[in-house]
């Protein structure tokens, strides 16, 4: 593979050169790709009880979890969600405060509310994706008209929209915050307010460190901070369980550390060791190796003038170490995707077809393994989009703590590939990302020389 990876070659302060790509063609295209799956989406929504399409299960947990912090705080992180052990609430005492505004809705307006609010998330996240790529507008429009029309048909965003899940808006949160001008005075703020909601988006801080952005780095510090300083006033108890008793690094809280649905490093180890606590070691030293790595592969993707790159980088590197990574975590290979479509585009207009069709086909097999599948045991009552390939293998109901009967230990032939898919795609990823950086480092090297 060669350094440049089909992305044109340009010093770290020169701007993205900007891409024209299909104009008018790939905007028609793109309306027509959005309107189908819009449609087909709101015929599924139709025909399906709203249980299977838009249970909110999630956010039902989160409202409980604000219900019992006004009311109740002190119990806030021993409450189990209609007596189902393993189903707490999992976030902050800051987040708790934030979910308890949705208690002034009624809960199907709220679900509709969180519903919009995820679907514009998907599509500014994507049209920021490729803004910062620079594209022109109207190959950008229709560019994220034809990769969100294509994405809303995928596991994870499904996932996310079935559950009442926030995590398209906090990634949409991120990438906006991120791709903001240096310059910008509070610009990192709205990542450490994310932060202070789900812990994963701290390692954008350190990403922002190490690519000496200072500023930026101390202004997200600074507002976790006072998420944590927020919590502590509003509800002190539950404060002091979560952060001075360790609650949050507690993984178990949230349930069988093994779930098919946790697709993180710590998921699979678990699943192939076959044990919870006997995981813990080897995963924190397979965890600091594959962060280094990520992190260091995002640092040089900034320094050679890559910065959508970098932080796509730091992403991935975050889904990957995180202890958790349940299946709707992975929305991010929305913006994930836009940039390897860009890299196909690059490498087309520098002539080099057979990179161009290496891209356009490692796109192709992310929609295809990430694809919301229909669910295996599909009726009238089941999902349409419900399903995905990870689903495919057996999995315990509601599991929690650690059981040797639980399914995932014992998967064997194709079931170990289905079960780890997204975990395994999310890998491959991290390779090409890993070559492609230490590539450019190597040519960068050889050009001062």
């Amino acid at each position: 593979m060669r350094a440049d990876v089909g992305i044109a070659s340009r010093r770290a302060a020169d701007p993205p050169e900007t891409v024209q790509a299909g104009g008018r063609t790939l905007l028609i295209a793109g309306a027509v790709v959005a309107a189908v799956a819009a449609v087909l989406y709101l015929v599924a929504l139709a025909t399906h009880p709203m249980d299977a399409m838009l249970k909110g299960f999630d956010l039902q947990v989160y409202l409980g979890g604000a219900d019992q912090a006004l009311h109740h705080s002190h119990s806030l992180y021993t409450w189990d969600f209609e007596k189902h052990p393993g189903i707490q609430f999992t976030y902050t005492p800051f987040a708790a405060l934030v979910f308890a505004a949705g208690l002034a809705l009624p809960f199907t307006g709220l679900m509709a509310v969180v519903t919009i609010v995820s679907l514009f998330s998907l599509v500014a996240t994507i049209w920021i994706a490729f803004r910062q790529l620079g594209w022109e507008k109207t190959s950008r429009l229709g560019a994220t008209m034809l990769l969100s029309g294509l994405l809303l048909w995928t596991e994870p965003v499904q996932r996310a929209l079935f559950l009442g899940q926030v995590e398209l808006a906090l990634m949409a949160l991120v990438v906006w915050d991120l791709c903001q001008p240096d310059r910008r005075r509070w610009k990192g703020a709205a990542t450490g307010i994310a932060a202070g909601i789900k812990l994963v988006p701290l390692l954008f801080i350190a990403y922002l460190l190490l690519t000496r952005r200072f500023r930026q780095a101390a202004v997200a510090g600074a507002a976790f901070v006072v998420t944590v300083i927020i919590g502590f006033i509003a509800l002190p108890n539950a404060s002091v369980t979560w952060w001075l008793d360790g609650n949050f690094f507690q993984a178990g809280r949230t349930g069988f550390v093994g779930s098919e649905q946790n697709q993180s490093l710590r998921g699979i180890m678990t699943r192939l060791i076959g044990s919870v606590n006997g995981t813990v070691a080897p995963w924190i030293l397979v965890a600091v190796v594959v962060g280094l790595l990520g992190l260091a592969a995002a640092v040089i993707l900034d320094q050679r003038g890559y910065t959508f790159a970098g932080l796509m980088a730091a992403a991935l590197t975050a889904l990957l170490i995180s202890p958790i990574s349940w299946d709707h975590h992975w929305v991010w290979i929305a913006p994930g995707l836009a940039l390897i479509v860009d890299a196909a585009v690059r490498a087309g207009r520098a002539g080099q077809r057979g990179l161009q069709g290496a891209w356009y086909a490692l796109a192709a097999v992310v929609l295809l393994l990430f694809a919301a599948w229909p669910n295996r045991l599909w009726n009238a009552k089941a999902g349409l989009l419900q399903g995905g390939l990870i689903n495919y293998a057996p999995s315990a109901s509601f599991p929690s703590g650690d059981n040797p009967a639980y399914h995932e230990y014992h998967w064997h032939g194709l079931q170990l590939i289905l079960g780890n898919l997204e975990l395994l795609v999310g890998l491959g990823l991290f390779v090409v990302v890993v070559v492609v950086a230490f590539q450019l480092f190597r040519s960068a090297r050889i050009a001062t020389r």
